[in-house]
């Protein structure tokens, strides 16, 4: 997102995490009796092909689902691309292999499977029916590629899992992130936006991925029962204005609803959506929040913030366009900071909230950092990918 830098985050130099009054709950590491979650380690210099030992089945559960970070059931597209690649894999003399990272096919198995998608999406009849299956095979491929070698919780290989690091933090009740995610950055092992719910929860933060009918249709549902006036996107909307936080923000007062546990449901929480995806894809996925907005409600523009957010940590691994440009979860720090400088908002903790996911930002930096030095790779990069930007 386009993020004017008047005020740097405080990130902190050390990776010191103490346990914080709202923050004590500790995530544990991968429970090895449930299927996928035990993750060999690899700490090679390159990623090695790996088979994907069907036997017939290699249906992707709603266990296994769920535990990639997802509160949906399995959609019912990515389902039909898992058994299309079963049935390939029996009539072609290749076995399903992947290699490298993001789950791509290799091998005789991934020509074959070329032609057959190219020749399905060619006849798809409409964009939306070409997007639905874009998203659905790239998300299909990466939960298959990654069996075996992605931690389901963090993303990072088993050997550079940092879960036991986090430290969870409740967000605030009346508020809620909707992270809408592009295919191409689900299961990234530097995205920061799965930082969000790993901190905060599933139901403080919701993964909703861009394509997926089941996904979008979640959140819309949850932004219908809203309303329009509790519904904001971070994004730099160039043809409509923006508004700060202070101007969105400030007038709004709680004081009933806090005063009536019984109101504690969707239709009394604050819904922030933070497109996590490339720049260059980011304006093809607000595009089609404006275009599901005005569907809902009739309106052209879906209202925008902008932040006084800074550069990240994560600047230091992952360069972005410009200094004036971070990545999700420094989006959502920044936010948070903003809410708690307002008085109307200063009594719900939402600094401490800030600080357990800049801590959690630390942990991945520090993990990523860790594993590029022990693959002999530099720890900063050339400017090659815009990746996970606002």
């Amino acid at each position: 997102m386009l993020i004017f830098a008047t005020r740097p985050l405080s990130f902190i130099s050390s990776f010191h995490f103490p346990l914080q009054q709202f923050c004590t709950n500790t995530i544990t590491s991968m429970d090895s009796s449930k299927p996928f979650s035990t993750i060999a380690a690899d700490h090679s210099s390159s990623r090695e092909p790996h088979k994907v030992e069907s036997n017939g089945e290699a249906a992707i559960s709603l266990q296994e689902w769920r535990g990639w970070g997802t509160t949906s059931t399995v959609p019912s597209m990515v389902t039909q691309v898992v058994e299309d690649l079963n049935m390939l894999e029996k009539n072609v003399d290749a076995q399903m292999v992947f290699g490298g990272n993001h789950g791509k096919l290799s091998g005789d198995f991934k020509v074959q499977e070329d032609k057959k998608h190219r020749a399905k999406y060619q006849s798809l009849g409409d964009s939306e029916q070409k997007l639905q299956f874009f998203s659905a095979r790239q998300i299909a491929c990466r939960v298959l590629g990654s069996r075996g070698y992605l931690c389901q919780k963090c993303w990072l290989c088993s050997g550079d899992c940092m879960c036991s690091k986090l430290i969870t933090c409740p967000l605030w009740n009346r508020m809620r992130f909707w992270l809408y995610m592009h295919p191409k950055d689900f299961l990234r092992q530097n995205n920061t936006g799965k930082l969000l719910w790993q901190v905060f929860g599933v139901q403080g933060a919701t993964l909703c991925l861009y394509g997926i009918t089941e996904h979008e249709d979640m959140m819309w549902d949850a932004l219908k029962l809203a309303g329009k006036d509790k519904v904001w996107c971070l994004y730099p909307n160039k043809n409509a204005p923006t508004n700060s936080v202070k101007d969105g923000m400030a007038g709004l007062s709680f004081a009933n609803v806090e005063n009536h546990p019984e109101m504690a449901d969707g239709a009394h929480s604050l819904n922030f959506i933070l497109i996590d995806g490339t720049w260059s894809n980011s304006g093809a996925m607000f595009g089609r929040l404006k275009d599901r907005y005005k569907l809902m409600w009739g309106e052209e523009e879906i209202p925008c913030i902008t932040l006084n957010t800074g550069a990240s940590l994560m600047h230091k691994l992952r360069p972005q366009p410009s200094w004036d440009r971070t990545c999700t979860a420094a989006a959502a720090i920044g936010l948070l900071d903003e809410l708690h400088d307002l008085p109307n908002f200063v009594s719900y903790g939402l600094d401490k909230q800030a600080k357990a996911l800049e801590d959690a930002v630390e942990v991945l930096f520090e993990a990523l950092t860790t594993r590029r030095l022990h693959m002999g790779r530099s720890i900063t990069r050339k400017q090659r990918h815009n990746r996970d930007i606002f």
